[in-house]
């Protein structure tokens, strides 16, 4: 009980930060930056004025690692296959591809600046797939440090809000449709709350599609850990981390959290979890993630961020021209505009 009770603290300093941050969210005209995005940076202004407290350091450890993995999990809940299947027919072709660009001209791109593989990883994770919790869900596989996940979150974040202001005006130039407009920007833009304020700023119509193909989009969140799995495996391997002769356990190629969130989207997909429940169930995961982005946050020493410099942001606003433009051309090919 003692035990349990030293955890407390810590998880209850991340809690209020998240209530700060999603007051805050909230109460902005329109949502253009996340919950998420803001419990970081207050966890990291706190972390940097105030010394840190001994006794915080148990539950912030503890949220930033449990709870973030049980808010993937959560996730699930609101996730379906068969919508998966019927916006994929229109939405694949152009995740591939943003993917492709993503992970393949990521790499190069994060090595020709200097970075080290698993922050260049994780910015091209949160270009590629949905922001923070793409970034959530590969960071604990490959034992990420919170300053490549901070760098992370803010390289995808400050590109988001140049494409809210942008995309709509570009959409109108380019005589877009609303189907083209939303499947533009629910493959090209990276958090959800980005996606929605920019989907709707052109029409509801756009909005309603680009939710759909974000939602869809989270869904490569479960290959996409599985290869960073194995490919962190083959790293250790090589390091020498892990015996040579050992064979590979099921749960390092595919993380626990990771089936939990597939088992939930099956779950759901068979009609077991309500349209209520399943309300619910999102709401505590974005909670959930929100206060674990805090315990990032105050884990992070600014200092850290300093030392890499501009470089993971400049990283991030490559590859995210990129997606924009290679997003665009394949929705051009598949005959949409």
């Amino acid at each position: 009980m003692k035990d349990i009770i030293s955890y407390l603290p810590g998880i209850l300093l991340t809690i209020l930060i998240a209530f700060a941050a999603r007051w805050i969210e909230n109460i902005m005209p329109i949502h253009i930056i996340g919950g998420s995005v803001i419990a970081l940076f207050i966890g990291m202004l706190v972390n940097y004025f105030y010394p840190r407290v001994e006794k915080l350091n148990k539950g912030i450890k503890f949220t930033s690692k449990r709870l973030l993995k049980l808010a993937i999990i959560l996730l699930g809940a609101s996730l379906n296959i068969s919508m998966v299947l019927e916006v994929g027919k229109l939405s694949l072709s152009v995740m591939v591809f943003t993917l492709f660009t993503c992970f393949g001209a990521g790499y190069f791109i994060g090595k020709a600046l200097g970075l080290n593989w698993k922050m260049s990883s994780l910015i091209s994770a949160g270009t590629g797939i949905c922001g923070g919790s793409a970034i959530a869900a590969i960071a604990p596989v490959i034992e990420a440090d919170d300053v490549d996940i901070a760098y992370g979150l803010s390289a995808t974040f400050l590109f988001d809000m140049l494409m809210i202001l942008a995309f709509p005006i570009m959409g109108r130039y380019l005589g877009l449709s609303d189907i083209a407009y939303g499947l533009w920007t629910g493959t090209a833009v990276n958090d959800t709350s980005s996606v929605m304020a920019a989907g709707y700023a052109f029409s509801e119509a756009a909005g309603d599609f680009a939710t759909t193909v974000k939602l869809t989009r989270t869904l490569s969140i479960i290959p996409t850990v599985i290869c960073f799995s194995l490919i962190y495996a083959h790293v250790q391997k090589k390091a020498n981390k892990v015996d040579q002769g050992k064979s590979l356990h099921i749960s390092k190629i595919i993380p626990w959290f990771i089936l939990g969130f597939l088992a939930l989207v099956m779950v759901n997909t068979l009609g077991y979890i309500s349209a209520d429940l399943s309300e619910v169930l999102k709401k505590i995961s974005k909670f959930l993630m929100v206060s674990a982005l805090a315990a990032i946050g105050l884990n992070t020493d600014l200092k850290d961020m300093k030392k890499a410099g501009l470089k993971p942001m400049v990283h991030g606003f490559i590859i995210s021209l990129l997606v924009v433009l290679v997003s665009i051309l394949v929705i051009y090919f598949m005959g949409e505009i």
